[in-house]
């Protein structure tokens, strides 16, 4: 029977969602702003923070340079004083000769060239110079009047004299030290040290630091970009100018005021500047904007400014305020998703009411399927006692999935048992045999050397059964071994192997203990070398390393052979049990498994590495009871 069919407009007018343009269309103004808001926000507090941080990084840089500035000074300040312990400049200033200005002369072009300084010269009472170290070039002081200078006049009176300045006869500008010299307790002359503050400037580009040194006048005498040198910091009024035009300090140069386009106050001793780009291109280049931090020197009055840019701080503070704007607008689209879709379950729910009462009115028509449902129920529960039965079988089958598994590794074991006795009793069948015959020549020593080798075997197999043993009940893991003895007892049973195989040996290890069971070394031994036998098998030229080291507590015994390597596609699948290259019934696969085993049973382990130029090196490392350094084994 069909039930009538229901329709939309079935549904309450009052339950349709009606859009409202307007709301819709005026929606995107505030976020917008909101966004802006939350943007520079995030941008202001970062570019902040940014800066307080450059800040913090100045003032360790600030003092670092700035004691360079006042070290450089400081180790020419005792130059000028120690000439008034020289004696032939005395006489030269007491009574002026040729020949005391000769000796003079030569004096200070010594000591200029010791102290490293730019020029030394000594002057009299009225300025003029006597002797100097430059007596020799071309642009000499010989002989010049040099009374004006300040600094002259400042050591004529006792005072120390300092002055930078620009050399009135060669233009180079540079820092002096005057000081008055003494005789019996009157100033006789004036010694001066001229020194180059250029080599600050050179440091300073190549750390690529941006500074610059003012002095008293508020002129930058030294700074990492040429075209700020010999401007004012702060404005010169015409009589400070007029005064320094007059003492020639800075030589004729037209003293320009250094104009940033912009200056903001962000500490006492801090600002933010921008200042235009210097340079070929600076025209094309955009303004700088700086954090300038500024300290005074103790000695000479000077100010040390730093410029650190903040155009990345700006940058970082950019992409910050960029994702600060567009977290807020994610934020802000999905609250609108949420109201939209708590708008969307509103509507459904008042739906969904509307239906409950139209299947109200249906149930009428549904008690007339009850039939039909019943005999649906009958068919699902039929169905759920089939799936039960099916789990239990499901069940069943992974218990005996378990035991399966157990079952194969008894196999494994019962497998590893035949793989580790294999070699022995090889051995055994050979000594037995070379026994009949030396015991039908004759030879009773030989035999009986022979039959005690054969106990000896017979007790490496019952050790190696229990070694087995041990190790399936991870119990017993180490001991103590002999890597010397470990070598011979495995060559020793592969000799018959190696007598139908030649085989180069070449030795290159110490003797060492070992923390294994003796019988678990040679057994891994013997394994490693069997498996460098059959891998140069079908070469004429066949050679195996045994090189070892010791290392952090560990011995690293490594064994190489020049076969023809490992392919790729078989190297992911070495330590697997029973996974074997070797054709027929030559390997079970079970070697390099048993061998890792029991590396890692006594706290080592076994890796391999594939070489570029051919042949495999597997590496065995085991801890070491203690050092015990020997000589190392000769080859065979």
């Amino acid at each position: 029977m069909q039930s009538p069919s229901t329709t939309p407009r079935a549904l309450a007018p009052s339950l349709t969602v009606k859009p409202r343009l307007i709301r819709r269309l005026l929606l995107p103004l505030p976020i917008i702003l909101l966004m802006l808001a939350c943007g520079y926000i995030a941008y202001y507090t970062s570019v902040q923070i940014g800066i307080r941080a450059l800040a913090e990084s100045g003032e360790r840089q600030l003092e670092l340079h700035a004691r360079a500035v006042e070290s450089e000074i400081s180790t020419h300040t005792y130059l000028p004083s120690l000439l008034e312990l020289e004696s032939s400049v005395s006489r030269l200033l007491l009574n002026p000769t040729d020949y005391r200005r000769d000796q003079v002369n030569d004096y200070l072009e010594g000591l200029n060239r010791r102290s490293g300084s730019r020029a030394v010269y000594v002057l009299d009472r009225k300025g003029r110079v006597l002797a100097t170290s430059n007596w020799r070039d071309a642009d000499s002081f010989q002989g010049e009047d040099l009374a004006f200078r300040a600094y002259f006049q400042d050591a004529i009176k006792g005072k120390p004299g300092r002055f930078y300045g620009i050399g009135s006869t060669t233009g180079e500008p540079g820092y002096y030290l005057a000081h008055g010299l003494r005789h019996q307790g009157k100033i006789i002359g004036v010694a001066v040290v001229k020194i180059r503050l250029d080599p600050l400037e050179k440091r300073w580009e190549r750390a690529r630091l941006e500074a610059f040194v003012s002095d008293e006048n508020g002129i930058i005498i030294l700074s990492s970009d040429p075209t700020r040198r010999l401007k004012a910091v702060h404005p010169l009024s015409a009589e400070t100018r007029a005064k320094l035009a007059d003492s020639l300090q800075y030589h004729w140069t037209t003293l320009k005021e250094l104009q940033p386009l912009t200056r903001q106050r962000f500490a006492a001793d801090a600002e933010l500047l921008t200042l235009p780009a210097s340079g070929e291109n600076a025209g094309e280049e955009q303004p700088i904007s700086y954090l300038a931090q500024t300290r005074r020197l103790n000695d000479p009055p000077w100010d040390f400014t730093l410029l650190s840019p903040v155009q990345d701080v700006r940058r970082e503070a950019a992409s910050h305020g960029m994702l600060a704007a567009v977290a807020c607008a994610l934020l802000a689209f999905l609250l609108i998703a949420w109201n939209e879709r708590r708008k969307v379950i509103a509507t459904r729910l008042a739906a969904r009411e509307a239906l409950l009462q139209a299947n109200n009115e249906l149930e009428r028509k549904i008690a007339e399927r009850t039939a039909d449902l019943r005999s649906s129920n009958e068919r699902l529960k039929a169905q759920i006692r089939e799936r039960q039965q099916a789990e239990v079988t499901l069940r069943k089958t992974q218990d005996d999935l378990v035991q399966a598994g157990k079952l194969a590794v008894i196999g494994q074991m019962s497998t590893s048992i035949a793989h580790e006795l294999n070699q022995p009793l090889a051995a055994l069948r050979t000594l037995s045999g070379n026994t009949v015959r030396f015991l039908q020549r004759g030879a009773l020593d030989t035999a009986s050397s022979n039959l005690a080798t054969i106990n000896e075997l017979v007790d490496r197999m019952g050790r190696i059964t229990g070694s087995l043993r041990a190790f399936a009940r991870r119990s017993d893991d180490s001991g103590d071994a002999r890597l010397g003895k470990a070598v011979d007892a495995a060559l020793f049973l592969l000799h018959p192997r190696l007598e139908r195989t030649p085989l180069r040996i070449h030795r290159a290890y110490s003797d060492a203990r070992l923390a294994i069971d003796q019988t678990r070394l040679e057994q891994i031994l013997v394994n490693l070398i069997v498996n460098a036998i059959d891998a140069m098998h079908g070469q004429s030229d066949r050679q195996l390393w045994l090189d070892g080291h010791a290392q952090d507590g560990h011995y690293r015994l490594q064994i190489r052979d020049n076969g023809p390597g490992i392919p790729p596609s078989v190297r992911v699948h070495l330590f697997e049990p029973f996974f074997t290259t070797k054709p027929g019934e030559q390997g079970l696969g079970l070697g390099l498994t048993l061998s890792a085993s029991l590396a890692a049973a006594a706290g080592g382990n076994l890796s391999v590495q594939h070489l570029e130029n051919g042949g495999t090196a597997f590496e065995l490392n085991l801890p070491l009871l203690h050092q015990s350094p020997a000589e190392p084994s000769r080859d065979e």
